[in-house]
């Protein structure tokens, strides 16, 4: 078993796991920093490559860590220890839902901007409780949280 770090105490009473190495929560959401990222079946360069990210700014959920390596998968569930330097804390996420509307705010009576398909990445800007804003491919609007894959559905993103 892969041992996270230490649990701490929040104020509304719910424990949070953090990191052994950075002492950020765990899970969490990162994306691929570069245009290839190995995906190895443990931490050090010794283990072997079992998967190749190739989509630079794909959402990662770090699920462990160890030294420079992070343990993550993708929204497939797909994963292993990636190394720290190929990832970035730039927040992005994955349309989930085919046709996802992005609408001018976060309104479903507003204008809707464009319709994204399932499968587009798109960089997170903000999200409140229900709604996020998103631009993907030069186009800014919302969209629901549910829509997307890359945020969990509690969280607020600044």
């Amino acid at each position: 078993m892969l041992w996270h770090g230490p649990v701490m105490a929040t104020d509304d009473k719910t424990a949070v796991t953090r990191g052994s190495v950075t002492n950020l929560p765990i899970p969490r959401f990162v994306s691929l920093k570069t245009s290839e990222g190995n995906v190895r079946r443990g931490p050090s360069l010794r283990h072997r490559i079992d998967w190749v990210f190739k989509h630079p700014g794909m959402p990662l959920e770090i699920t462990g860590e160890f030294g420079h390596w992070r343990q993550v998968r993708d929204r497939d569930g797909v994963g292993g220890w990636v190394h720290y330097s190929l990832l970035s804390g730039a927040r992005t996420a994955i349309i989930d839902a085919d046709l996802s509307a992005l609408y001018s705010r976060a309104d479903p009576e507003s204008q809707i901007n464009a319709y994204l398909e399932v499968g587009v990445i798109a960089r997170v800007e903000t999200c409140g409780l229900d709604w996020c804003r998103v631009k993907a491919d030069g186009i800014r609007g919302w969209t629901l949280k549910g829509n997307l894959w890359g945020v969990r559905p509690d969280e607020l993103v600044e």
